[in-house]
């Protein structure tokens, strides 16, 4: 609150200028600001270092916060020669008997020099992971990520924080949040509307990776707002099977706009309230259903990386699949201008017990394409869970298809699947790889 050098005196630097904040060294009446606030604590010094400590276990104990998210966190890890991972902040952290084990979530970069250091908080913390959220629009929005960016962000990440221990649970994936667009916008607006800003349109991010479907903004056309509705269905589906964290942003269960204002903080009215009265009641119980669905599949939540390799049940954890049905080569992962992805997960990728109960085989079908694609199943049995390309995702559920047959997998929309088959389906094909006689979907 006392901002930069030319701000109010109102308490840490009336009662100790030089401790409580950090100094520029070629100016020690000049503050560094790595937040973008006019000042950055000096969390080093062992008296702001207590006062912080102090402060996170009053809300733990007393208040029973059970976690934290630390904004700006890459400032609290800050020396004299910049971010360190080694910080006497984390070490504190790390050693706690309180705080070291609750829920401590990083936003791992702040504005200063060197401030970007997704990956870098070590055990015990998960991050908010941008490269998810830029992947994510890049694949369904933009179309102009490749699929093995899609994947590795799908899969949890682990270029970024397989290291030290960590598994997945590091990643916090998300698509938007209070920053920039929220995911209605983000189909409805080609460019931020920041007018009511006062700064000329000038303040918020211009690398939205957003597209407005054909219409700037609210439209009455049908055709335009069913295709935003498909792709809204398609990222929150993938959201929630993706490993590691979901992070939803209120309101986009809703279908909450800001009205193409990407900085809205400042806007205390009706452009960043949530409107419940025009609340979307039907995508709101498809994230109810998509956020059991996520439970019901412990492959989703698993907490040991993804390898491909056989496990002791001598099943794969993980298969890529290509647009004909195949397993994915090396050279495919790279190919431009391929927006078309299958993943099949077993229960080798959910670390449960030998002799836990059995877990379905997951499939899911990723499609970002403008043009519908006849996908062939693997071999066996599947039953159809959802598939997002319907206004009413779950309208096909306990549908049996047969395995080495096509689905219709529509433009930019996503198909689960899986061979947790309806009572009285036999699970077993035949041996040419036709369904056993008697299976419903003959």
């Amino acid at each position: 609150a006392e901002g930069d050098e030319r701000g109010p005196t109102l308490s840490w630097r009336g009662l100790d200028n030089s401790a409580y904040y950090r100094l520029r060294r070629e100016d020690a009446r000049a503050y560094e600001n790595h937040t973008g606030c006019g000042n950055s604590l000096h969390v080093a010094h062992p008296r702001v270092m207590q006062f912080v400590l102090d402060s996170l276990r009053f809300w733990a104990v007393e208040m029973h916060v059970d976690g934290f998210r630390f904004d700006l966190a890459a400032t609290l890890a800050r020396g004299d020669q910049g971010f360190d991972r080694r910080a006497a902040f984390l070490q504190a952290i790390a050693q706690d008997p309180v705080l070291s084990r609750l829920k401590l979530v990083a936003e791992p970069w702040d504005s200063g020099p060197g401030g970007y250091q997704i990956g870098q908080f070590g055990p015990g913390w998960s991050e908010w992971n941008d490269r998810y959220r830029d992947a994510m629009r890049a694949f369904w929005v933009r179309k102009t990520a490749d699929r093995g960016q899609f994947v590795s962000r799908l899969a949890g990440s682990s270029d970024l924080f397989a290291r030290d221990g960590r598994g997945p649970q590091a990643s916090v994936n998300y698509i938007t949040s209070h920053d920039g667009f929220t995911l209605h916008d983000l189909v409805s607006h080609d460019h931020k509307h920041n007018e009511a800003n006062g700064e000329g349109n000038r303040d918020g991010t211009d690398n939205n990776l957003s597209w407005n479907c054909g219409f700037e903004g609210p439209t009455n056309l049908l055709a335009v707002n069913a295709l935003r509705a498909r792709i809204k269905r398609a990222m929150l589906a993938t959201l929630m099977l993706s490993r590691g964290v979901p992070m939803l942003l209120a309101g986009d269960e809703i279908g909450r706009t800001q009205r193409g204002n990407n900085n809205a903080y400042i806007q205390d009215n009706d452009t960043s309230w949530i409107d419940w009265a025009d609340a979307d009641h039907d995508l709101a119980a498809f994230v109810g259903r998509m956020t059991r669905l996520r439970a019901r599949y412990p492959q989703l939540r698993g907490r040991r990386w993804l390898d491909g390799r056989h496990a002791e049940d001598g099943h794969r954890d993980v298969v890529w699949l290509n647009r004909k049905g195949t397993e994915m080569v090396a050279r495919q992962w790279d190919e431009r201008n391929r927006f078309l992805v299958g993943m099949m997960m077993t229960g080798a990728a959910a670390n449960e017990g030998r002799d836990g109960p059995r877990v379905p085989t997951l499939l899911v079908l990723f499609n970002a394409e403008a043009r519908d694609w006849p996908f062939p199943l693997p071999a066996g049995l599947w039953r159809m869970v959802l598939d997002t390309e319907h206004d009413d995702p779950f309208a096909v559920t306990d549908r049996v298809v047969a395995g080495e047959t096509e689905v219709m997998l529509r433009a930019r929309s996503l198909m689960v699947l899986d061979d947790d088959l309806p009572d009285g389906t036999s699970p077993v094909a035949g041996a040419d790889g036709e369904p056993a006689q008697g299976d419903p979907a003959r």
